[in-house]
């Protein structure tokens, strides 16, 4: 056979120690080859049973209470639980096992909701029906029982239930059209195209007679690659062999549109479709305020431990003494007095139990919920919502609220990002003489464009034919597709004049608006019909050419080319491309005007395209098709194959001219960009575009500004001088200029420094990227680092996808560890936007892609701006103050036991009561904080937009920062040593009551309790500056529950419990004078400090925001006074 000598390395290959096969045999129909062909070996491959839940019935329990317990925490109040059990401590193990049964129970419950979200999703998924044939008829069965080899019926606006080759269509060009939206968000239409030689069995009998094999790679998850071969065995002794490539294949989740049906083959199914080995997880993100957490957890551990060491040791030296020793009545044994270092142990354990609420569990469920709830105002936010996308934000995590008002380095693309991505055909350029129609924007003709613009129209005879020949290859080098119906998907469009027109449907913006260009210059593309293209020239004459091969873009290349037979006979390639890509094929034509005539359009901020042919002869035809079908054949390295190949075809080309097109800015995208400079932030544009052409939009953008002085490290410049004197005369420059002043205050927009912007291009970032060779230059990272830390924006064009994510990698793991953002909408951001701190992806037309791979979705460039410089800022100063008034209030809450303990003997004593103990962090303090946490606005959200730069009083983690953290704990101390000895020395030898019962401990305990509550409840309630109907309901309430909580607990709930301790304890304490009034003298002396603190911080060294909320005070009383006086003037005149 051969028709496989060419590819002899298929078959069974084994790569390491796996026994992995490198490609599969799928049998059309389940039919066996005929006798003498091929050995038939049938293979096992999975059902079509989609699985994206995480748990099943069975391991949900052990699962998911592994995965609790890997987090520190959660494992760590297991271990103290564990210990309560095992050993007598001082506390009931319901104290700590309360706490931690809530907490797992919480996140299993919203876990297994989530799961079981998933695996209702799945199961209608999986019982979806799906049309197949089988003998000649087609039946109907559940989508999970579809097996590998089944022929399947698509019908219109169906999805494809599995990966399928593409059989035979409705049409009779064998072509369908296909929306892939679910897959990369591309809602424009693409062509698919049938294997020749079935295209013609078009009936449910005529499939079932077909007898054909199909290899094909084993499933990966590129989506936009596949490489097979289908063999079909007709009456002749050998198969036919087609390559069959990525245009065959149809993927799982695309839907089928404006073709009636299509009969296609699975070969892959359920977790092998390329839709499910793209479930990727992505890697996990942690903010820099869970780091802090963290390393405050660690301190808090630290504390713990050492206080239980202390006590262990002064406990040991107080009982030295004998008579200190145990009573004469538990007089020790010997034996027991030898145990000194298993009772010493388990002493250290009972302590550690003990002081074990310093370490807030609560703290990571309150955090938790405050980031899940807070994350819908993002959502619900309606100046965030796109009218015309019908859409608003989208929070694909929650986990990284409060990094969005961290951010230093912005990274964002260009086309479709700070642009529209919505093409307008503005001229071209046929040998320096230039065209310039009316308006043509996306496709549509606008209103009132009736008439044609022409400049410098006088090219000549010669000229003339020229010029025909380039509008002729523009109208045929494309892959545009022509709906000719009044209605698109159910729409109606394309309705000009009155009459029904063409509509232009393409996956490029680029193309349809070049198409639509040359309608307006005079030249109709038509249809694609039996093959053939046709076009409608001026005469109104129609020009048939045949097309027999299209080259693909793709972005390596940087061009396409398609080879037409015209009706004379004549052999043509065109070529369309980036002015890199084709002047250096170029052999003849007027490069020079058109290189000018580009740069021009370039400098202006157009896109451009260069256009080139060259004539071929029926040999040179013959030898294109030789190496295209020898490349496409290929089932290993066809890529590479294909690519060689097109580089062989695609040159010696005679240049015709040049288009432009115009991608306008996104509205407002000027004003985020230099809102985000006054806030702080640096912003670089990381683009696949021509350096002129991005440095215009930079400027339009306002990235960069007239006055910049403007630093190229390019291709160009590296040719000139060595990339090491480069680098090192950029260095030179940007540090003189920078002198001693630091970088943080640094920025563009202050007239007393140069204001620097750099531009990079892929090939020089290569370069400067690369490991230093073995004796070769020194470290070039660290040098273009210094000089970009310089400059206040930074361009990158010509960079590839990879590229762009290693750029923010690069940044990231700079010295200073700044907090990026990556913001993009295309497929080629998402490396970018993966490797972010924070990924933001934009609604955009090239596809949902980055959307749904990024931690945050928005409709438009201009919705960065607030969503950083009021969400991001809103939720930095809600955690964080939830973060360390946890910690203060926990330490408010153990110190007094700490320091009970040096007059209790050290014997463990509890100061207070059971169930204070469990529900201080669960009942009495955690509402407050979690609501302030979610509507606390501490600056007006309009302030925060018009006043950028008070983002910069939150930069660098700043309110989490070691010396706010030592305050915060210092306070707590202080707080907690007050309500200690306030209480002892006040109360100390007195009566408690009118009838001399003396102070009990108990009652002590619920004193030091009472005020503690109080104190840290009216702490939050002083820090809050955004009151709400909900803020008083929940302060005042938590206090009223904490008080009638007391009184059941003493009053009523004491018969059911095995102890007495608590009976009437706080009723006499409420009914006691002096309690109420050393209460009260507590709660000032222990609030006093940080009031004055902040007074006097304040009033000495305001922050910027500070400033802003004292002038707004200011300012709300000014209007108040003339509203009163107002008001007093109208009724004295009345």
């Amino acid at each position: 056979m051969c028709i496989f000598q060419d590819c002899s390395c298929l078959g069974h290959r084994c790569t390491g120690q796996e026994n992995w096969v490198d490609s599969r045999t799928v049998y059309i129909g389940h039919k066996v080859p005929p006798p003498g062909a091929e050995a038939y070996i049938p293979q096992r491959y999975p059902d079509n049973r989609i699985v994206s839940s995480k748990y099943t019935f069975w391991n949900f329990v052990p699962k998911n209470l592994f995965e609790q317990f890997r987090r520190i925490a959660n494992f760590y109040f297991l271990i103290i639980f564990l210990v309560q059990l095992i050993i007598d401590t001082p506390t009931s193990p319901i104290t700590s096992g309360l706490p931690l049964f809530f907490v797992i129970t919480v996140t299993a419950i919203k876990q297994g909701y989530e799961d079981w979200l998933r695996h209702k999703a799945d199961n209608a998924i999986n019982r979806c029906p799906v049309h197949v044939v089988q003998d000649g008829k087609v039946v109907c069965k559940q989508s999970r029982k579809l097996q590998v080899g089944d022929v399947v019926l698509v019908k219109e606006d169906e999805t494809f239930p599995c990966d399928l080759i593409l059989l035979s269509t409705s049409r009779d060009d064998g072509t369908c059209f296909v929306t892939t939206a679910s897959l990369d968000g591309e809602s424009s239409h693409k062509t698919y195209y049938a294997v020749q030689d079935t295209k013609a069995f078009n009936t449910e009998k005529e499939v079932d007679t077909l007898q054909a094999t199909i290899e094909c790679e084993q499933p990966q998850p590129d989506l936009y690659k596949f490489v097979g071969r289908i063999s079909i065995y007709l009456d002749r002794d050998e198969p036919i062999a087609r390559p069959l490539g990525s245009e065959n294949l149809l993927l799982r989740g695309a839907t089928l549109k404006n073709t009636a049906h299509i009969y296609a083959v699975a070969i892959y199914t359920g977790m092998e479709t390329k839709m499910a080995l793209n479930y990727q997880s992505k890697s996990q993100k942690r903010s820099a305020v869970e780091k802090s957490m963290n390393a405050y957890l660690i301190v808090y551990l630290c504390i713990l431990i050492s206080k239980a060491l202390i006590n262990t040791v002064l406990k040991y030296v107080w009982q030295a003494d004998p008579d200190r020793d145990e009573p004469w009545y538990n007089q020790k044994t010997e034996t027991e007095r030898q145990r000194h270092l298993i009772r010493a142990f388990t002493d250290f354990l009972a302590f550690m139990v003990l002081f074990n609420y310093i370490i807030p569990v609560s703290m990571y469920v309150t955090v938790e919920m405050q980031k899940f709830l807070g994350s819908y105002f993002i959502s619900w936010d309606d100046e965030m919502f796109d009218e015309e996308l019908g859409e608003g934000a989208l929070v694909n995590t929650s986990d990284l609220n409060e990094e969005l008002g961290q951010v230093e380095y912005v990274f964002t693309d260009k086309t479709g990002t700070l642009t529209e991505n919505n093409m307008e055909f503005i001229e071209c350029c046929v040998d320096g003489h230039v065209y310039v129609p009316h308006a043509i924007c996306n496709g549509q003709i606008m209103p009132g464009a009736a008439s044609m613009d022409m400049i410098d129209s006088s090219p000549g005879i010669e000229g003339k034919e020229r010029e025909e020949l380039f509008f002729r290859a523009v109208c045929l080098c494309h892959t545009v597709q022509v709906k000719e119906e009044e209605t698109v998907d159910g729409i109606k469009r394309g309705l000009h004049q009155g009459r029904t027109s063409s509509i232009y449907i393409s996956s490029s913006p680029d193309e349809v608006a070049l198409v639509e260009g040359m309608k307006r210059l005079g030249f109709t593309y038509l249809r694609l019909k039996d093959n053939h293209m046709e076009i409608l020239n001026r005469e109104d004459k129609m020009e048939r050419f045949e097309l027999l091969e299209v080259l693909n873009f793709d972005s390596v290349r940087r061009r396409m080319s398609v080879i037409v037979r015209s009706s004379s006979g004549e052999l043509y390639l065109f070529c369309k491309g980036a002015d890199s890509s084709i002047f250096p094929r170029i052999v003849s034509g007027k490069v020079a005007r058109v290189q000018e005539h580009v740069e021009h359009n370039a400098v202006e901020g157009l896109r451009t395209l260069c256009v080139a042919y060259k004539k071929l002869s029926g040999e040179d035809y013959e030898e294109v098709c030789h190496h295209l079908s020898s490349a496409r054949l290929a089932l290993h390295d066809r890529d590479k194959k294909l690519a060689e190949a097109y580089d062989l075809i695609e040159r010696d080309f005679i240049l015709l001219g040049a288009t432009a097109v115009e991608d306008r800015l996104q509205d407002k995208a000027a004003d985020t960009i230099e809102s985000l400079h006054k806030a702080g932030m640096k912003v670089w544009v990381l683009t696949g575009d021509k350096m002129e052409t991005a440095a215009a939009t930079c400027y339009a953008s306002k990235l960069f500004r007239r006055s910049t002085q403007i630093l190229e490290l390019t291709t160009k410049r590296a040719e000139e001088q060595s990339l090491h004197d480069a680098l090192f005369e950029l260095s030179k420059t940007v540090l003189r200029q920078q002198g001693s002043m630091s970088r943080d205050t640094f920025s563009g927009l202050s007239g007393e420094f140069q204001d620097y912007g750099l531009i990079i291009d892929g090939a020089t970032l290569s370069a400067v990227l690369k490991p230093a060779q073995e004796g070769g230059g020194g470290n070039y990272r660290d040098i273009f680092l210094e000089i970009c830390r310089s400059c206040s924006a930074v361009l990158c064009c010509r960079m590839a996808p990879l590229q762009k994510a290693q750029i923010v990698k690069l940044i990231k793991a700079s010295k200073e560890h700044p907090i990026t953002l990556a913001i993009g909408d295309g497929a080629n951001d998402v490396s970018m936007i993966l490797e972010a701190h924070v990924g933001i992806g934009i609604m955009g037309k090239e596809g949902r892609q980055a959307a749904r791979n990024s931690d945050y979705a928005v409709p438009k460039f201009k919705h960065l701006k607030k969503m950083l410089l009021v969400h991001g800022h809103y939720y930095y100063i809600r955690i964080s103050e939830l973060v360390q008034y946890f910690f203060y209030k926990n330490v408010c809450f153990i110190f007094p036991q700490f320091l009970y303990q040096f007059f209790c003997g050290f014997s463990q004593q509890p100061l207070y009561d059971t169930a204070y103990l469990t529900l201080y962090n669960i009942s009495f303090t955690s509402l407050p904080i979690l609501l302030y946490s979610l509507i606390e606005q501490h600056i007006n959200a309009d302030i925060l937009k018009r006043e950028p730069s008070l983002y910069r009083d939150i930069a660098k983690n700043s309110l989490l920062q070691w010396p706010v953290f030592i305050y915060w704990t210092f306070l707590g101390v202080f707080d907690a040593m007050v309500f200690f000895f306030g209480a002892f020395f006040l109360f100390d030898n007195t009566t408690f009551t009118s009838n001399g019962q003396m102070f009990g401990n108990w009652t002590f305990g619920t004193l030091v309790f009472t005020v503690l509550v109080f104190t840290v409840t009216l702490k939050l309630a002083l820090d809050t500056h955004y009151w709400t109907w909900i803020n008083h309901f929940v302060i005042w309430g938590s206090l009223l529950f904490y008080v009638i909580f007391s009184l059941l607990w003493g009053g009523i709930i004491w018969p059911f419990l095995n102890y007495q301790r608590m009976y009437y304890v706080f009723m006499q304490m409420l009914a006691s004078g002096p309690a109420w009034l050393g209460i009260a003298l507590l709660l000032v002396v222990s609030l006093l400090p940080d009031v004055l603190k902040k007074v006097l911080c304040r009033a000495l060294w305001p922050t910027t925001t500070e400033r802003m909320q004292t002038k707004r005070q200011c300012l709300t009383a000014e209007q108040s006074t003339i509203f009163m006086l107002s008001q007093t003037s109208s009724s004295i005149s009345l």
